[in-house]
């Protein structure tokens, strides 16, 4: 195993049923939120969006997010906070590895069995 990959115990969580093209990641739900285990083997975009408070930090590779109109190059161990209602958007490059925390806990939710 590559040490930036998720270990088998985070990669049997539900898969979360996202509607980004290319990003993969897998939820563990409590009531108060959610964390959410994600990577990216390809460039995508994430286009503007907002939703509740998230802070994430970067496992490996490198993501560029636009947080309120302020952008920002993060790599491996770099943190970042997006407010609630806040507007952001991202460009994840090949490699991208991170677990962000949403303080909205149905941020995102689980993939039906056999989707």
């Amino acid at each position: 195993m590559n040490v930036s990959e998720f270990p088998d115990f985070v990669r049997s969580l539900p898969e979360a049923d996202l509607p980004y093209e290319g990003l993969r990641g897998w939820i563990l739900q409590s009531d108060s939120g959610q964390v959410f285990f994600n990577e990216s083997d390809i460039e995508m975009t994430v286009p503007v969006h907002s939703h509740g408070s998230q802070w994430g930090v970067v496992i490996d590779g490198k993501i560029e997010l636009t947080i309120g109109g302020r952008a920002q190059t993060l790599t491996r161990g770099d943190t970042f906070f997006i407010p609630a209602g806040t507007l952001h958007q991202a460009r994840i490059y090949p490699g991208y590895r991170a677990v962000d925390y949403f303080a909205d806990p149905h941020r995102y939710r689980a993939r039906s069995q056999g989707s």
